[in-house]
C-alpha cells in the first residue's frame, strides 16, 4: 500500500506519443517522515501510521513534543493500514514510490463556495421567466407537503455550499517528475496549494 501527503498545484495537460492530450493536476508530493507508528496492540487496537508534511515555522509545546527530535511539521496525517508496518519513526516517503500507471485515490477539502442558493447548490431548473414570474426566476418554490404542514428534514434548501472533505477514486498517475510533482489524471478536490492525501487503490 503506497501512501503520501501533497500540495495541489494547479492543473495542466500532458501529450502522448499518440498525439491524444491527457488533462492532469500536478500534486506536489512529499518529502514526507514518519512522525508516529500506531499498531494493532493497546491502546489503539489498529494498524496506522502517522506522517508529516510541509515545515512549520511555529509549533505548540505538545506537537513540539510529539515531533522531537524531528523537523517542524505543518500537517500531520494518520494512513491506516492493512497489517503492521515496516516504516520507522523518522522514515522518509518520496513521491518517487509511485509509478506511471498506478491507480489512486485522492481525498481533500473541495473549495468553498459560501452560501448558495438550490439552482446552483442543488441543480433546479428554476422557474419561468414570464407571465408574473417577476424575481422569483432562481426561487425553490413550495417546499412543506400539504399533508404534512411542514418542511420535512433532508429538504434540499439554500445553504452552505463547499469545503467539504472530497475522495475521488480510481485516478491514475500519468507521470512522476523531477522534484516529487506526479502527473494525476483528471481533477482532485481542492484549491491551489491545499493538503491532499494520495492513497493507492
Amino acid at each position: 500500500m503506497k501512501f503520501i501527503l501533497g500540495k495541489k498545484i494547479e492543473m495542466s495537460q500532458v501529450y502522448r506519443d499518440d498525439g491524444t492530450i491527457v488533462p492532469v493536476t500536478l500534486v506536489q508530493a512529499g518529502p514526507c517522515i514518519v512522525t508516529q507508528i500506531k499498531k494493532t496492540t493497546d491502546p489503539d487496537g489498529y494498524s496506522a501510521v502517522q506522517v508529516g508534511f510541509f515545515p512549520a515555522k511555529r509549533l505548540t509545546k505538545s506537537l513540539e513534543g510529539h515531533l522531537k527530535d524531528l523537523p517542524k511539521l505543518r500537517h500531520l496525517v494518520e494512513f491506516r493500514l492493512p497489517s503492521e508496518t515496516e516504516l520507522k519513526r523518522g522514515d522518509t516517503i518520496e513521491a518517487s514510490s509511485f509509478v506511471p500507471g498506478d491507480v489512486v485515490q485522492v481525498s481533500g477539502v473541495s473549495k468553498g463556495r459560501g452560501f448558495q442558493g438550490v439552482v446552483k447548490r442543488h441543480g433546479f431548473s428554476g422557474a419561468p421567466a414570464s407571465h408574473g414570474h417577476k424575481d422569483q426566476q432562481r426561487m425553490p418554490g413550495s417546499s412543506g407537503p400539504g399533508g404534512v404542514q411542514h418542511v420535512l428534514k433532508g429538504t434540499r434548501k439554500p445553504g452552505h455550499m463547499g469545503s467539504d472533505r472530497v475522495t475521488v477514486k480510481n485516478l491514475q498517475v500519468i507521470e512522476v517528475r523531477d522534484g516529487g510533482i506526479l502527473a494525476i489524471k483528471g481533477a482532485v478536490p481542492g484549491a491551489r496549494n491545499t493538503l491532499v492525501e494520495i492513497i493507492s487503490a
